[in-house]
């Protein structure tokens, strides 16, 4: 039998593009590597990020016109609109928040309002941000923090003064060299360090602090006085520990605020999940519906374009890319209310999987699940081989599933491997066993029973 040869994903990025130069070639070849088949999402989510490149080479007033083409993915669960927004993002570079619209809606939703979404965005912007210029700094930092190291290994005393500057310089010298040897690693040393604590506001809202007016986290935490402690840690962990206190100090929170802010605005993307569950069907004005339509009306300014106060001051969303996507089984993109479909000009269907593209799945992706659960063994020293039949059988079993209980697409997938591999993940520590094989009859014997149980599966599967 032939035995399907999985190819490892590579440890580092091959292709590491300019993000703000990628053709929509570029883009669809890049999501290739992570999502089998929606070719048509795929294309349409490439020209809007293109899009945004024209965009910023459009000169004059007319730039500010240039709208985002939002987009609405429409299909069932499991066919990839998710994994597909989420390695635009990755793509791009770009801030990317994913929110599940039904948790605005009366029922699961508690102290939070639609705004909270580009709170986080920008939360996350900040995070990007900081950590891209701690990166830059962390040369410095290191230096910084070896030195300070050094100080808690060689303080300057009595003895050290009497032995003479020169004396003390040798000595520290000699303290370095041991040091990046990596000879004291393992040294016990007392460092002070910033007490962390939740402040007592904390619990008057449910949503944090978040909803509280903007600078008032930011003031307070400026007003309580700043505990320190004394911890014993390993000059290894000092080293860590200082590195990142003074990475903070070399970098200018307002300009990673205002570079985020900037990204936010130009390059953001919020990615709405189940919309479909806040469109009510039409001529219904009673029940839930009244309020999914007040949410469907809050949203409505933040995705046309307007400002949003945040902690870090207004953000403008008029130019952030808002990605829609839902099943739409008992409603369609025609019921949300006709100033937010005109939001989203672009309706992209997304398929069902195919058995073929279940199988290819499970394979040809950069993360397919063969793969994780190869990787996985091998840091048991255990190799896994699937052949082709087994990989087929695999297939065939989630299609099953899926067609006698709940459609989850590729998700299923996940499911039936966790099943199929359950006795192997869990006696092989101590097996023994370096080489497993599996095939199609060890397949269809260990996933039949469950299968042919519908009410079984239905828990199981």
């Amino acid at each position: 039998m032939d035995i399907i040869e999985i190819q490892k994903p590579h440890s580092v990025e091959p292709f590491k593009p300019d993000p703000s130069a990628l053709t929509p070639h570029q883009i669809v070849k890049e999501l290739d590597r992570y999502i089998i088949g929606q070719d048509k999402a795929k294309k349409a989510v490439a020209i809007a990020l293109r899009n945004r490149w024209r965009r910023q080479r459009v000169s004059g007033a007319l730039r500010e016109e240039i709208m985002p083409n939002n987009i609405i993915m429409i299909g069932p669960t499991g066919v990839g609109k998710t994994e597909i927004a989420r390695r635009l993002a990755r793509l791009a570079q770009a801030p990317f928040v994913k929110v599940e619209a039904s948790k605005f809606t009366e029922v699961g939703y508690v102290g939070r309002d639609v705004e909270s979404m580009i709170r986080d965005l920008v939360g996350i912007a900040v995070n990007m941000i900081k950590h891209e210029m701690m990166a830059l700094v962390e040369e410095k930092a290191s230096s910084l923090a070896e030195e300070r190291v050094l100080d808690i290994l060689l303080p300057m005393g009595p003895s050290t003064v009497q032995g003479g500057e020169d004396s003390h310089f040798g000595t520290r010298e000699r303290l370095k060299k041991l040091l990046r040897e990596g000879k004291f690693k393992d040294r016990m040393v007392e460092l002070s360090v910033q007490k962390q604590y939740v402040p007592f506001l904390e619990v008057l809202t449910s949503g944090g602090m978040e909803e509280l007016d903007s600078g008032l986290q930011d003031m307070l935490a400026g007003m309580l006085p700043k505990k320190m402690k004394t911890r014993k840690v390993t000059v290894d962990e000092a080293l860590k520990i200082l590195s990142q206190e003074e990475g903070q100090k070399l970098i200018d929170m307002d300009e990673v605020v205002s570079e985020a802010k900037l990204r936010v605005e130009n390059s953001g993307i919020v990615f709405l999940d189940e919309i479909d569950k806040i469109t009510g069907e039409k001529g219904q004005i009673s029940g839930p519906d009244v309020s999914r339509g007040g949410v469907q009306r809050d949203l409505l300014p933040i995705v046309e374009g307007g400002n949003v106060m945040t902690k870090h001051g207004m953000v403008k969303t008029d130019h952030i890319l808002f990605i829609a996507a839902g099943a739409f089984h008992a409603t369609k993109p025609s019921d949300l209310i006709p100033e937010l479909q005109g939001r989203f000009p672009i309706r992209v269907e997304l398929n069902s999987l195919s058995k073929e593209d279940l199988r290819r799945i499970l394979i040809e992706p950069e993360n397919a699940l063969i793969k994780q659960y190869t990787a996985l063994l091998e840091t048991e020293g255990v190799g896994i081989d699937f052949t082709e039949d087994a990989v087929e059988e695999i297939a065939n079993f989630a299609v099953m599933v899926n067609e006698s209980t709940e459609n989850i697409g590729a998700r299923r997938l996940h499911t039936i491997m966790t099943t199929l591999l359950e006795s192997i993940l869990f006696s092989v520590p101590e097996s023994g066993e370096t080489e497993i094989h599996l095939n199609g009859d060890a397949v269809k014997k260990t996933l039949s029973g469950i299968v042919a149980d519908r009410d079984l599966s239905r828990y199981i599967l």
